[in-house]
């Protein structure tokens, strides 16, 4: 790589850690590379509850002395705890304010400094979320005051006139248990800890970093739609432009393990002509790779894209990233990839509080138990997991964390909440289906609300015009919506659990005769009749949970084993076309994990979830010999 490249400018002051590129391929939360480097702004923050919320009316980002010293990134319940000298994490019960507080020196500036600025970016922090620059409130690129979610990645533009050689940084983290908020399973006026519901786990969750960008550039986000057939690609860009004129869009992908650094020859190169106009506007290109090998579980191949926007001077803005070839479809009763019927063999994972060191153990594991699906429920976790998914080739069922509550304020809330989501995951060939909806978790009036049934038909519509890479749940677990006569949904899910033989296996044969009540805990689809006739691949996206006392079930591992043996044989032997075992690693009150959640052993047999390979009849021993 070429280090003498002008985007190469920033270089970090002593005192802060920095993080080359070139040693490390992706140290940060994020799925695009830059040619920068960057400069974490992690570690010791000062920092202040604000139990009154009077932070806002004394002006505390004008300065003030804060009582105490908090690790970022890290949790704010952790963070209270320790300002109390508590070791587990604080409660709260209704709203939390807190503040942050760093200085940081600014780095030089490399050549040419016209044609570049300083971003600061949040790997994510909220709910509610205001920045402040030397007592300036910033704005995000998107041009908010005030950032709302939790989950995703936001940025900031630091202008000229803001900075000086030592900077004040100052963050006010807001949260509140409102249910009509993007929870996911943590706790809220609705749903209070204890069970299936956890402690919530929210604030500075994030690293946190600085990095010089051009003026005008390619963000931080590329989509990816593959048509197999043709060995076409889809890209969809961002571009942000301070200067308007004339510039060009350049991309070249090459194999994962080369590139323009290595001087290797693009396998597909493309120049296409744009004018732009200041502010930011997103792009699609297409670009044939005609020798392009399709990714999948067995063989996850990857390529690496390197896209350029180069302005009338000649100057290029460069980002890269890894994607992959792929095509998923549900059609009739069976799941298709690369136009190959493939079975589901799923699991369940709630990461929780985990580190990305432990959730690299639990990913090895979960394909060493033999799946090739990950159901990532309900929650916002670290984005490098699908980076790791790629490289694994592991198939991903991601998930909108949802509000608590029905109404048009939380109906809002999830949509936005999607779109953040959706413009950073976009990349992945790992991920290949999204829920809206859990158990109406968000959606409770989903059976009598027309209102709730149209918003929840109108996003899947949109996912299917706008994401046509991924599949489509409504709703899962049950309550899925149909409209004259017609799913909204691209799969007929269901959670069914049950620790009896005989019971299972009277569900398995009411749910492949189409039976739509009483197989579920609620019936399985609302709105006007549905009929199925195997027009529509079924899963059991839930079941199990042998261990966790709701559920029932053994607690001895060798019991639990054999009772998942059975219970994945009823499964393989009816036209179902995948399903989702609960679930990977212990979590809270929830005992009923495969994995350990520290180490990542196995506490089962490896392959067990495994039932796409038939194994070899056993063989006699030899005779001896005479």
């Amino acid at each position: 790589m070429d280090t003498e490249h002008v985007n190469y400018g920033l270089s970090a002051a002593s005192a802060e850690e920095k993080t080359p590129i070139e040693e490390t391929p992706n140290p940060l939360p994020r799925a695009v590379l830059r040619l920068s480097t960057t400069m974490l702004l992690d570690g010791e923050w000062r920092f202040a509850l604000d139990a009154h919320d009077a932070g806002l009316r004394e002006c505390w980002y004008l300065g003030r002395d804060y009582e105490h010293v908090a690790t970022w990134p890290g949790s704010v319940e952790m963070h209270l705890a320790e300002a109390r000298g508590q070791s587990d994490p604080a409660r709260w019960h209704d709203q939390v304010v807190a503040w942050y507080e760093r200085e940081f020196t600014l780095p030089e500036q490399g050549e040419p400094a016209s044609q570049s600025m300083y971003q600061l970016t949040f790997g994510a922090c909220g709910y509610e979320t205001r920045v402040w620059l030397n007592g300036r409130q910033l704005r995000t690129v998107e041009g908010e005051d005030v950032h709302y979610g939790e989950y995703t990645s936001f940025s900031f533009e630091l202008h000229a006139d803001l900075l000086r050689p030592v900077n004040r940084l100052t963050v006010r983290v807001a949260d509140t248990m409102d249910a009509e908020t993007p929870r996911g399973k943590q706790e809220s006026h609705v749903y209070k800890r204890g069970g299936i519901w956890y402690q919530t786990y929210t604030g500075a969750v994030r690293s946190v970093w600085l990095e010089l960008v051009e003026r005008n550039r390619l963000r931080s986000r590329v989509g990816v739609v593959s048509l197999v057939e043709d060995r076409l690609v889809r890209f969809n860009l961002t571009t942000r432009i301070h200067d308007p004129g004339q510039y060009t869009l350049r991309l070249q992908v090459f194999d994962r393990h080369h590139g323009p650094d290595t001087g290797a020859e693009p396998l597909a190169s493309s120049d296409f002509p744009l004018r732009l106009e200041a502010g930011q506007k997103q792009q699609r290109v297409v670009l044939e790779v005609p020798e392009a090998e399709l990714w999948s579980p067995e063989a996850p191949n990857l390529y690496r894209l390197v896209a350029q926007l180069i302005d009338h001077d000649g100057y290029a803005a460069q980002i890269e990233a890894r994607f992959g070839l792929r095509k998923i479809e549900a059609r009739g009763r069976y799941v298709y990839l690369n136009n190959q019927p493939i079975y589901l063999d799923g699991i369940l994972y709630q990461p929780g509080t985990a580190t990305f060191e432990e959730i690299q153990r639990h990913f090895h594991a979960m394909r060493e138990l033999g799946c090739n699906l990950v159901r990532v429920h309900i929650a916002g976790v670290d984005p490098r997991i699908y980076q790791l998914a790629d490289e694994l080739g592991l198939l991903l069922w991601v998930e909108v964390p949802s509000p608590h509550t029905s109404t048009p304020r939380s109906r809002q809330n999830h949509y936005a909440e999607l779109q953040r989501m959706l413009a950073l995951l976009e990349t992945h060939p790992s991920i290949v289906i999204w829920s809206l909806y859990n158990e109406d978790w968000g959606a409770q009036d989903i059976a009598s609300n027309p209102a709730t049934r149209r918003y929840i038909i109108d996003t899947y519509h949109y996912m299917h015009i706008e994401h046509p890479q991924f599949l489509v749940v409504d709703n899962d677990g049950w309550q899925h919506v149909s409209w004259e006569g017609r799913l909204k949904s691209d799969l007929l899910t269901a959670h069914l659990y049950t620790p009896a033989l005989d019971r299972w296996r009277e569900l398995l044969d009411q749910l492949i005769a189409g039976q739509m009540e009483g197989v579920a805990a609620f019936p399985l689809v609302v709105g006007d009749p549905f009929f199925f006739r195997h027009q529509v691949p079924l899963i059991v996206s839930e079941w199990g949970g042998f261990g966790f006392p709701d559920y029932g079930g053994p607690q001895d591992a060798a019991a639990r084993t054999e009772q998942i043996r059975q219970f994945k044989h009823e499964l393989r032997q009816r036209p179902i076309a995948g399903d989702v075992y609960t679930q990977a690693t212990n979590i809270e009150d929830e005992r009923n994990g495969l994995i350990d959640p520290h180490t990542g052993a196995l506490s089962v047999p490896a392959g067990l979830l495994n039932s796409r390979v038939t194994p070899e009849p056993p063989q006699d021993p030899p005779l001896p010999a005479v």
